[in-house]
């Protein structure tokens, strides 16, 4: 058998080369990490695949306010049944659907809620309430005291589960002679 045996120069040289060449790769890859980390940070909450609505529809009025969006109200879970751990799993429920969850907790109040729910706001949670109220079919609206615009869902003996989320509403076609763009092309929104 025969080896071939290289000189310590060669040796360090291809070294060099290799160590370079992984120092490359790291670098490119850091570069691109930083690239879109940047752009992300400039625009959090687009997606580069969700394209934007640009429609518009003239002469006409905008319709009624729907209420506040979930991600605007704040949604005190409170259990008053025996049943152990139905605020939190609710809880984790209710923040899927977009809700910003603050207490959970046994009712504070300890008080027997046939129905199953109870939802409990203050003068300035009565717009948030009608939108929680819609979470729990057969809800009962129990306004108190309180001055911040929280609302509590207080979950009651006849309780078995969140109503399913209502679905998203179809856009209007436009009206006849309405000019519409598209959201398509490729300048942002």
């Amino acid at each position: 058998m025969s080896y071939v045996v290289q000189s310590g120069a060669s040796q360090r040289s291809r070294r060099r080369r290799r160590a370079a060449l992984t120092l490359l790769l790291v670098l490119a890859l850091m570069a691109a990490a930083f690239y879109y980390a940047a752009e992300y940070w400039k625009n959090p909450g687009r997606s580069s695949a969700a394209p934007c609505s640009t429609s518009t529809t003239a002469g006409k009025a905008p319709g009624p306010a729907a209420g506040p969006a979930p991600g605007q109200i704040t949604v005190n879970v409170y259990n008053a049944t025996d049943r152990s751990g139905l605020a939190a799993s609710t809880a984790k429920q209710v923040r899927e659907r977009g809700f910003v969850v603050g207490t959970i907790s046994n009712d504070p109040q300890h008080k027997p809620v046939a129905q199953p729910a109870e939802v409990r706001y203050g003068k300035n949670g009565e717009a948030a309430a009608k939108v929680v109220m819609t979470l729990v079919a057969g809800a009962a609206p129990t306004g108190d005291a309180r001055a911040d615009a929280s609302v509590d869902l207080v979950l009651g003996a006849a309780f078995q589960s969140l109503a399913p989320p209502a679905p998203a509403p179809a856009p209007a076609p436009p009206a006849p002679g309405v000019k519409t763009t598209s959201a398509l092309s490729s300048s942002p929104c």
